[in-house]
């Protein structure tokens, strides 16, 4: 087994190599990884309906879909990510205990009595710490999952806080649970570096065929290639997410807007506008230039700036408009 200590904190390049060495690689393989502040949502979720736009815009995290299915999670540089790669034969494929194992039996080792429960979580005290998902390509199985070790709860729930009501799809949804971080229950002081490490070394002992790998130059090449190509891409991110309907209401000083969109690969098919604001000039040239724009802010802002905005709705910033839109 190929052991890999991947140092970079770039979502979009990480979750592609996820991607690549599945497909590139013959050997089984094992990936330790860390994400700045990102949020990584299941392959068939819509975007939108998973993330808190707002605070993910104004705190610049970064968003990526992943191949894998599953609820949407966040990432920050308290959390470490692993991943196994592995050869299977046909039928015996999809299996989260088996995959998950090697980590509750190293978490014993360190005085953790975690536990595998529900679907696909490790739990300590009833409180998750882990979601796994895993994908199948031809007879090999990705399976990845999170290990919460010292994240900051409060920008986790921030970054995925959002109104279910807005939204009508059948996309899959996240289902929220409580959470710890396994630092708390730990016996000996360590950091998430050390707890990598222990990790690392102690699959190392389980797998006696196994050695260390680096990516090399090739490598990084063609993960960066997957990145640029795909996991970066807003059509991957957020355009792949499945029809839904929008609806919202906002309350500004020029008085109540209300929103009422229809979007289809993260594009905007039909939308209606009503409300009590005034206007000089009819506000279905607006709806007009917005049929065909990606449901995206800063999409939608560029189309705005060609209008005189105070003279299609009086007394409301564009700014607030487009908020309102999300």
């Amino acid at each position: 087994m190929l052991c890999i200590k991947d140092l970079s904190t770039d979502p979009y390049f990480n979750i592609a190599a996820d991607e690549y060495v599945m497909k590139n690689f013959t050997e089984d393989c094992f990936m330790l990884w860390r994400n700045e502040p990102s949020i990584i949502v299941g392959k068939h979720q819509n975007t939108l309906a998973e993330i808190n736009v707002d605070y993910v815009r104004e705190n610049k995290i970064k968003v990526v879909r992943r191949i894998t299915g599953g609820g949407a999670v966040f990432h920050d540089l308290g959390n470490l990510n692993f991943t196994f790669i592995r050869n299977s034969e046909e039928g015996a494929q999809v299996d989260f205990r088996k995959f998950t194992r090697p980590i509750l039996d190293v978490l014993l080792t360190m005085g953790i009595n975690a536990k595998f429960e529900g679907r696909n979580d490790l739990t300590i005290d009833g409180k998750k710490f882990s979601g796994n998902a895993e994908h199948v390509w031809r007879n090999r199985t990705l399976h990845h999952g999170t290990l919460l070790f010292s994240s900051v709860m409060t920008d986790l729930s921030a970054a995925l806080k959002v109104n279910p009501l807005k939204f009508t799809d059948k996309a899959v949804k996240s289902v929220r649970s409580r959470v710890t971080n396994i630092s708390e229950h730990l016996k000996e002081k360590m950091d998430v570096i050390e707890f990598r490490d222990r990790i690392m070394k102690q699959i190392m002992l389980m797998y006696p065929d196994s050695k260390m790998y680096s990516y090399t130059e090739e490598d990084i090449a063609g993960i960066n290639k997957l990145k640029d190509e795909k996991f970066s891409q807003w059509e991957w991110n957020f355009g792949y997410s499945p029809k839904y309907d929008f609806e919202k209401m906002i309350r500004t000083e020029g008085g109540s807007v209300e929103f009422h969109l229809n979007v289809e690969k993260g594009v905007i098919k039909d939308i209606k506008i009503y409300g009590d604001f005034f206007h000089k000039h009819d506000i279905e040239t607006i709806e007009k230039s917005l049929v065909g724009i990606n449901h995206d802010y800063d999409s939608i802002m560029e189309n705005l700036s060609h209008f005189s905005f105070n003279e299609y709705f009086k007394n409301i910033r564009v700014d607030e408009f487009v908020q309102g839109m999300f």
